[in-house]
């Protein structure tokens, strides 16, 4: 790669030499990139503010309810027995975030991103309508302030702030429920005070973060964007300038006869959000969001010559001058995406609505009783992780005896638990070894819930009392 200017290793694109903040004045960026995030962002706002509405069996299909440790996901229900799934989950996305970066970079960060989404699909364009263009923002900005100024701005943070609150009061209907959340604007939040306490804070913390921290936020703020540095390498695919191709720059040929297809025109350094400049190579700051491949697109369309001079691609890819393609690496690490999504799917799947845990007393061995039965004493547990209450009994399946029960039969309330005792009475006649498997199952309204597998003990010498 050539020797360009290493300025900008010194400090991050929104900074100046004393350290002053450099306002990022984007211009939008129009081409089939931008179109395909515009796609791509509608749908996951719409599945955003959707998803709370939605309910199954009567509860919410998705629902995060932390101060009570009640969690609906996909319309089953999970309690605190469950943290070993939350424990796969975390570890699951941590390695999913790993080996995604490494593979495909900062895709996360351009296109799903939900800073980058309202950022730069819902308030950029806001700021437009009021504002004017980036040019009069520009423009606007360096000259003195005039009353017509701070109106627009008035305006625009008033806009800024209802959006947000929308989307605030959307969020935390995933904590309790979209219903609550109405039922709080309905009673004038009288039984919902936290829940209008969040809401104010997290509505003022958006409207300083799209109003004024704006990119900042990726660029000082997420850790994800600090870790990509560490998580990518010369094979992972990101937004990258052809430098063989481009170099050197200009409209005229250099002192060998040479002259690259870039015209130095800044067309992808006025478009970036982040205020970088993309031939300058891989950097903190660019989060993927295609909008210099657009510019660029559009500038090398006007001029005739093949449109890529900045695409999606890997420093290998570039250095050597061959086109991207799915390489076995990347097989390999989709194919453990792959993977560990469907291990936690089939977890959750599988996961039982009713847990027993059923175990024989300890200390305890067996007793020979008069009517010529052998008992073993238990312990169980019950967890009920439905959504209703619940009356279970038992029934010893195999081999043939009784279960005979101390107490009542056990009723279970949502997201409890229920421990007990019970004896199992085997003839003699049928224990035929020391330790023998027994199953023994849990029924709810005559329904069988689950099988269970236990042992039973007996003599090791059936002749001797």
């Amino acid at each position: 790669m050539p020797e360009p200017s290493i300025y900008f290793r010194d400090r991050i694109a929104t900074s100046d030499d004393e350290g002053h903040r450099k306002w990022v004045f984007a211009r939008l960026p129009k081409g089939r990139h931008t179109t395909r995030r515009h796609w791509v962002a509608l749908v996951l706002i719409l599945l955003f503010v959707v998803t709370p509405f939605i309910k199954v069996a009567g509860e919410p299909f998705i629902l995060l309810d932390v101060i009570n440790r009640h969690f609906i996901l996909f319309g089953r229900v999970f309690w605190p027995q469950d943290t070993y799934l939350l424990g796969i989950a975390m570890l699951t996305f941590v390695v999913f975030v790993v080996l995604f970066t490494v593979v495909y970079g900062r895709l996360w960060c351009g296109w799903a991103c939900p800073q980058t989404i309202f950022l730069e699909i819902i308030f950029r364009r806001i700021e437009s309508w009021i504002e004017g263009s980036a040019a009069k923002q520009q423009v606007a900005h360096q000259k003195p302030k005039t009353s017509g100024w701070y109106l627009r701005r008035l305006l625009k943070i008033i806009v800024f702030a209802s959006v947000i609150l929308v989307a605030v009061n959307v969020f935390l209907s995933y904590f309790i429920s979209a219903d609550s959340m109405i039922s709080a604007w309905r009673t004038g939040f009288t039984d919902y005070h936290r829940t209008m306490i969040a809401m104010i804070v997290m509505t003022a913390a958006g409207t300083f973060v799209y109003a004024w921290f704006r990119e900042q936020a990726c660029t000082i703020l997420c850790p994800y964007g600090r870790l990509q540095g560490t998580l990518t390498d010369n094979d992972t695919i990101m937004v990258v300038y052809d430098y063989l191709r481009g170099e050197p720059r200009g409209r005229t040929k250099d002192g060998d006869g040479r002259c690259g297809d870039c015209i130095d025109c800044h067309n992808c350094v006025q478009v970036c959000p982040t205020g970088i400049d993309i031939r300058n190579g891989t950097q903190l700051e660019c989060i993927n969001c295609t909008a210099c491949i657009d510019a660029c697109d559009a500038i090398m369309t006007r001029l005739g010559k093949p449109v890529g001079l900045i695409r999606y691609a890997s420093e290998k890819g570039i250095s050597k001058g061959t086109k991207q393609h799915f390489t076995g690496r990347m097989a390999f690490y989709t194919t453990v995406l792959t993977g560990l999504l469907i291990f936690l799917s089939v977890l959750i799947i599988k996961r039982t609505e009713v847990e027993t845990t059923i175990l024989r007393t300890p200390g305890i061995l067996f007793q020979r009783n008069e009517d010529g039965t052998f008992s073993n004493l238990y312990n169980y547990k019950i967890v009920n992780k439905t959504r209703k209450d619940i009356n279970l009994s038992f029934k010893l399946l195999q081999p043939k005896g009784e279960l005979r029960l101390i107490g009542n039969q056990p009723s279970v309330m949502n997201g409890a638990s229920a421990e007990g005792v019970f004896f199992i009475l085997i003839d003699s006649s049928m224990v035929v070894t020391h330790e023998m498997k027994i199953e023994i199952g849990l029924f709810d309204d005559g329904h069988q819930v689950e099988l269970l597998e236990s042992s039973f003990i007996g003599p090791m010498d059936k002749s001797k009392p």
